[in-house]
């Protein structure tokens, strides 16, 4: 049913997690039309919202991994900065 509502108001892709929740991707040009699609049917999301995705991720070894957290973190702790996007495939013993 929220493959046929999403496709049906223009999402790229829908896709269905582990956890049963679902993930619908859209060009930012077609969100509120999917949120409303979802809305008409009395689907509220638990989150909506437009954000950066990367078209291709670059995998880091460890020792780069680390330094990378470590800039992310510094980022992250600037007044001035709201969100930090980056396409990084970190390793899984070094997760964020």
């Amino acid at each position: 049913t929220a493959m046929n509502i999403a496709l049906e108001a223009g999402a790229d892709d829908v896709v269905v997690n582990d956890d049963g929740s679902i993930d619908v991707t859209t060009a930012p040009e077609n969100f509120v039309a999917v949120v409303d699609a979802f809305a008409a049917q009395n689907i509220s999301p638990s989150s909506a919202e437009v954000t950066m995705t990367p078209s291709t991720e670059t995998a880091l070894d460890k020792e780069t991994a680390e330094k990378f957290i470590r800039m992310i973190d510094l980022l992250e702790d600037l007044d001035d900065v709201q969100n930090v996007y980056h396409n990084a495939q970190i390793p899984d013993d070094l997760e964020m």
